[in-house]
Parts: structure tokens; sequence; C-alpha cells
């Protein structure tokens, strides 16, 4: 697999994740998360830019096996209500979400052995950028 791109979070969106992490059964998934957890580098949220995946961002994305252009709000578990455009954070593609930039890739990996590639195009929504860090 390719080097991890760098990623940014908020301390708001850190504390909220780990204390969601405290309350989950042990898995693949969580592992990942709590990895790129590890991995991040943490601002403010007032001095997220305006370019970064943040919780309840919604993100415009492509996947490297197609040229379609996918847009999907990143969500808690709490908020996933079956709607198609959300994605939870502790699904694979959601915490490999979390945290990137416009133009950045990354890979995970996907069923069956497979990598999966997903590049930022968009950050059409941020509620750091909107003032909205509650």
């Amino acid at each position: 697999m390719a080097q991890l791109p760098p990623i940014t979070i908020s301390t708001l969106d850190l504390a909220r994740l780990e204390a969601l992490l405290e309350h989950q059964p042990d898995s693949e998934a969580i592992h990942r998360l709590e990895d790129e957890l590890d991995r991040a580098t943490v601002v403010e949220p007032a001095d997220m830019p305006a370019d970064i995946v943040t919780m309840n961002s919604t993100i415009s994305f492509t996947m490297a096996h197609n040229k379609d252009i996918f847009t999907k709000t990143l969500c808690y578990p709490r908020d996933m209500d079956g709607a198609k455009d959300k994605i939870s954070v502790l699904a694979p593609i959601g915490s490999a979400l979390l945290g990137l930039a416009v133009g950045q890739s990354i890979e995970w990996p996907g069923p069956q052995g497979k990598t999966l590639a997903v590049t930022i195009t968009a950050v059409g929504y941020q509620p750091e950028r909107a003032g909205d860090h509650q």
C-alpha cells in the first residue's frame, strides 16, 4: 500500500471520537480509526483549514476504479438514518476520509483483499468553516 497522506482533525472531533471508541466492541474498523487518530495533526476548530474533511462535512470524492463523483456526509454512527448520502466514520471508507484535504488520495484494504483508493475533490460544507463547531 502507498504511504499514508498527512491528515488533520480538530480537538473537538478527536474528543468526540475517542469517547465514541470507548463504547465500541473491538473490531478491525475500530483499530483503523484509532490508527488514523494516532497519526493525525490536531488543531483547534477555529484553526481548521477550510479544505479538510471533518466530522459532519459534506464532501465529494472519486474512487480510483471509476471517475464517478460521489457526494456524502461523514457522520457519527448515531446520525446514520439509512440515507444513501451519509457515511459512518466507523465504516472503512469513513475512517479513511477523515482528515484528508482536497486533492489528497488514500488507499485502504477492501473486500476480498482488493485495495480501494479515493481522492477528495471538494469539501462542500465543513462545520468549522461555517462557524458551527458545537
